[in-house]
């Protein structure tokens, strides 16, 4: 009777393990997807930037190639959006997946900050 148990026990523990560390996975992709994005928007921000979209795109790239997380990411895009008061960094890229042959899910990461700027009394 044990051994019948064990053999439906074992492939739900094991289910529950990558589920586990699939979702870990998932998590720590957003959360790199994030701190890229933010990369971006910061260096994009500063005064006097000639090309605030190239920067923040270069920036958020350079910043996953320097942490080593551009081999966990695959089908990266990132995608900067500026405005005149604002500048925005869109990551979305597909996680690892424990599973050979299934894409790993997709995670999607934005930040914004305001462009500084300086401005007189007369110019808001």
């Amino acid at each position: 009777m044990a051994t019948l148990e064990l053999t439906v026990l074992f492939p739900v523990l094991l289910l529950l393990i990558f589920g586990v560390i699939q979702g870990a996975l998932f998590f720590h992709g957003r959360n790199v997807a994030l701190a890229a994005a933010e990369q971006g928007v910061r260096a994009a921000r500063l005064d006097g930037q000639p090309n605030p979209a190239g920067t923040a795109q270069q920036q958020a790239r350079q910043f996953l190639t320097d942490t080593g997380e551009l081999d966990n990411l695959s089908e990266l895009s990132i995608v900067p959006t500026v405005t005149d008061a604002q500048v925005r960094v869109t990551v979305s890229a597909r996680t690892v997946s424990l599973l050979p042959g299934l894409p790993g899910p997709r995670v999607s990461q934005t930040a914004a900050g305001p462009l500084e700027r300086f401005t007189s009394r007369s110019s808001p």
